[in-house]
């Protein structure tokens, strides 16, 4: 092997060769060879170099601070060290071998007596510098020129990876993942609210480029001759040409202008594009762009898809149902660790309610809805699926606001009138006097008005009542009110800290609960005979303040309303048959409330009242049965946002669109069912021949068990002919179509009570002189003729027939032939109720 001449070599190799040769000879006659071993620092910041190196054999890599070790410019002939020699400074940066290498090693000091000696190397130096210097300026204003062309369309970071571990999941990572390998475009496509920006970002910051920019610019804000994306020709760049080797993601393609598709499918098939000319002017030559290209649409386009390289879809939420879980447990954990919040537990109730939800909007929806819960939740430790409400299911139509018709019904009802005025001003005390006078009055109907009003008044006109104003009897209900005092004596005199509600335990056993004490009053009113009894009535409405009294003294709010009062019970199944409705404009809630005052109560916000919440534990905007709204209008009061709405709708709407069935409700109504044929045992003794005692206990008890239970049977065989007719259709459950017998069951119990309501409920003014043991002679009655009575009751039967079959089909969606049975059934009972109550 030949002799390396070092004169010619350093000459060749080095950037020592403008240096002239007297003074490159001179370096190469003190030059010492060196091997050093693999992993030897030759160059350290904090460390004054002992001497320069020249690379001859061998690998090297240099790391800055914060920075990947990198072996560009280190190729043999690179000098190290000589700049900070000369310059009497550190190195900037660490230089060390990877492998076994040999250096020529020029000793510091010998270093120094060559700059004495050939004042020609400083110099030198000093015009390399100066050089270097007006290239680091140049570079760093065309550098300062591209961040300030980008920094509008930056994508700084990808904001989370891709939560899961469903086969979608999976498959969506590893299509990331090859995404990013190489310089192809990619066209990403999917439904609204899957984040799809976030996955392009995801595919650039996994790729080999990710220290290059990343911009974003939204399609539909770009002009027509789309001058900021490809620039002007001879004039100011566009986005692509300051890009580089970064990447552009072409959001809502779908929404660029049509002059503006070929140029874009061009930019994405061959990475060519031209600037924009002037009109009239020749095209500009085409440009070439090393620009990664992503492209994001919420559908697929056939005029930009199939010049894009590789096409990516996104699969929605409601195919990842998998995922949920995972989601919303990371979405709680983000949202806990920016808020400081101790982390809540998602109840299994929770989590299949939210599985059981489609997420029209997706992962977004999702996010929002964790997010809504945790603050409305107010820190509790566990998400339980009443706070989770989503978007509206079924579209909101035939609905009327009142609240906007007529502005003085919103007065009334924000105002200190509804209902607490009403409350303690006046239910408070009639209530207290209504019970005294049943005890200590005259004990028959005819000569007690308290008995009078209980029976003959209050159960006709609540009844009457359900179809237009629902639950409205449980807003001034006089048990609750005894209630609310009991809670505010608990928690104020005595300090008691109320309960939270046992939620899983109620609405497991609550239902029966109340439809066991329901049975047991209607048999206590038949066998005793409650409605011609007065001080077993008042026994019977103290009884169940008795309740509501001491639910509310152990658990807060109003639970005994919520799960365990019977009239309650019966309100609110009835209320579904309502044509008015409490709602909130979820959009308004989604987008601008934070705080949840009408939920969990809080201090006056804007036209927002101070609340304690609703009493009842729910949001307007996810009720969807009136069974769970009291009309208290506490939300109404509480919104800031004038989001809650009082609907005049369609009579029973939910039944068919949005209602979810509960197996004791339907036991509870067919209860009732058996309670209208209850309150007609002589009329049944007697059409039927049967000759029963009904003065005896036993036979009066057995009776009377007997028509609670026969009604419910011939439900049961109807909904049974059903299952056997329908074998080869598609029926709804018994549980579902049973609420179909609800308007005969209302209409038959008006019709009952039609008697008392027209037959007596005029007779209130002497029955009142009576009970206090004067004659009321000569006193004006209203009674109607006993044909007008017998035309209503028939009438409102038939009312309920023609709607109970209406409804039945509503709910059912199947031809009449499929639910005959249930007709038959219905009209039946119709038949049995004409017998006993209107003939």
């Amino acid at each position: 092997m030949a002799e390396i001449n070092p004169v010619a070599w350093l000459q060749e190799r080095t950037a020592l060769n403008r240096l002239s040769e007297p003074v490159l000879t001179a370096i190469a006659q003190v030059l010492q060879e060196q091997i050093l071993p693999a992993n030897q620092a030759i160059a350290e910041p904090e460390k004054f170099p002992t001497g320069f190196y020249i690379l001859r054999e061998g690998e090297l890599q240099t790391s800055l601070k914060n920075a990947p070790p990198s072996s560009d410019e280190l190729s043999p002939g690179c000098t190290i060290n000589l700049r900070a020699l000369l310059l009497d400074q550190p190195p900037e940066q660490t230089i060390s071998t990877v492998t076994e290498s040999k250096f020529w090693f020029v000793p510091a000091d010998r270093v120094r007596e060559l700059v004495r000696q050939y004042p020609e190397i400083t110099q030198t130096l000093t015009r390399q510098l100066a050089q270097e210097l007006a290239e680091v300026s140049s570079a760093l204003t065309y550098e300062q020129q591209r961040q300030d062309a980008l920094r509008p369309y930056f994508v700084t970071k990808a904001k989370r990876g891709i939560v899961g571990r469903s086969r979608y999941a999976q498959r969506l990572r590893q299509q990331i993942r090859e995404a990013g390998s190489d310089r192809r475009s990619v066209y990403i496509f999917g439904e609204p609210g899957l984040e799809k920006d976030n996955i392009a970002a995801l595919i650039h910051y996994g790729s080999p480029h990710r220290q290059q920019p990343i911009v974003k610019i939204n399609c539909g804000i770009l002009q027509k001759g789309g001058a900021e994306l490809f620039g002007r020709a001879g004039g100011k760049p566009g986005l692509i040409e300051w890009l580089g080797e970064g990447t552009l993601i072409l959001n809502n393609i779908d929404e660029l202008p049509e002059e503006l598709v070929e140029a874009v499918a061009t930019l994405c098939k061959t990475a060519t594009y031209r600037p924009v000319t002037r009109e009239g002017d020749d095209p500009a030559a085409p440009k070439s762009t090393p620009a990664k290209i992503l492209a994001i649409s919420e559908k697929h386009l056939p005029a930009i898809a199939p010049h894009l390289d590789q096409t990516l879809k996104v699969p929605p939420l409601r195919v990842r149902k998998a995922d949920i879980s995972a989601q919303v447990e990371y979405y709680i954990s983000l949202y806990c660790r920016a808020k400081a919040l101790s982390k809540p537990q998602l109840t299994p109730e929770a989590l299949r309610r939210l599985q059981s939800y489609d997420f029209p909007g997706n992962i977004r929806e999702l996010q929002n809805l964790v997010e809504r819960a945790i603050v409305q939740s107010d820190c509790a430790r566990e998400l339980t699926e009443e706070i989770f409400w989503a978007a509206q299911g079924k579209k909101k139509r035939f609905r009327l606001n009142l609240l906007n018709a007529y502005p003085q019904l919103r007065h009334f009802l924000r105002s200190p009138w509804w209902p607490d005025r009403i409350n303690y001003g006046f239910t408070v005390v009639a209530f207290a006097l209504v019970v005294a006078i049943l005890f200590l009055g005259p004990q028959t109907r005819d000569r007690n008005f308290a008995l009078n009003f209980f029976w003959a008044w209050w159960w006709p006109l609540i009844l009457f009542a359900f179809p237009f104003v629902g639950r409205l009897w449980c807003a001034v209900c006089p048990f609750m009110i005894y209630g609310e005092i009991t809670q505010k004596i608990s928690e104020k005199l005595l300090k008691h800290n109320l309960k939270p509600w046992p939620r899983q335990q109620a609405e497991k056993w609550g239902g029966w609960f109340l439809f066991g004490l329901f049975t047991l009053i209607f048999l206590w009113e038949e066998l005793w005979d409650l409605q011609n009894t007065a001080y077993l009535s008042a026994w019977l409405l103290l009884l169940i303040t008795a309740g509501a009294m001491i639910c509310s003294a152990i658990f807060e709010r109003r639970f005994w309303c919520r799960y365990l009062c019977p009239i309650g019970g019966m309100n609110g199944l009835f209320a579904k048959l309502s044509m008015t409705e409490l709602r909130a404009q979820q959009g308004t809630c989604s987008a601008e409330c934070s705080t949840y005052q009408c939920y969990k109560g809080g201090p006056q916000k804007g036209e927002g009242m101070e609340t304690n919440g609703c009493p009842l534990y729910s949001h307007p905007a996810q009720l969807e049965d009136n069974r769970d709204c009291v009309l208290c209008m506490t939300c109404l009061k509480a919104c800031p946002h004038r989001s809650v709405e009082f609907n005049l709708r369609p009579p029973g709407i939910d039944l068919w669109t949005t209602h979810q069935p509960r197996s004791y409700e339907v036991a509870l109504l067919l209860l009732l069912l058996g309670g209208i044929f209850l309150h007609r045992l002589p009329e049944i003794n007697t059409v039927l021949g049967l000759g029963i005692d009904l003065s005896q206990f036993w036979p009066h008890l057995g009776l009377s068990l007997a028509a609670l239970g026969i009604p419910a049977a011939w439900v049961l065989l109807a909904g049974v002919a059903i299952v056997g007719l329908n074998r080869t259709f598609k029926s709804k459950p018994f549980v579902q179509l049973a609420y179909g017998y609800l308007p005969l069951v209302l209409g038959g119990s008006l019709a009952h009570y039609l008697r008392l309501g027209l037959g007596e409920a005029g007779r209130i003014l002497p029955v009142t002189f009576a009970t206090f043991g004067l004659s009321g002679e000569g006193l004006p009655v209203w009674i109607a003729h006993p044909a007008v009575i017998t035309f209503l009751q028939g009438t409102t039967l038939i009312a309920g027939v023609g709607l109970s079959i209406l409804l039945t089909q509503k709910i059912g969606r199947e031809s009449l032939r499929s639910l005959l049975p249930q007709h038959l059934a219905t009209l039946g009972l119709a038949l049995g109720m004409w017998v006993i109550i209107v003939r």
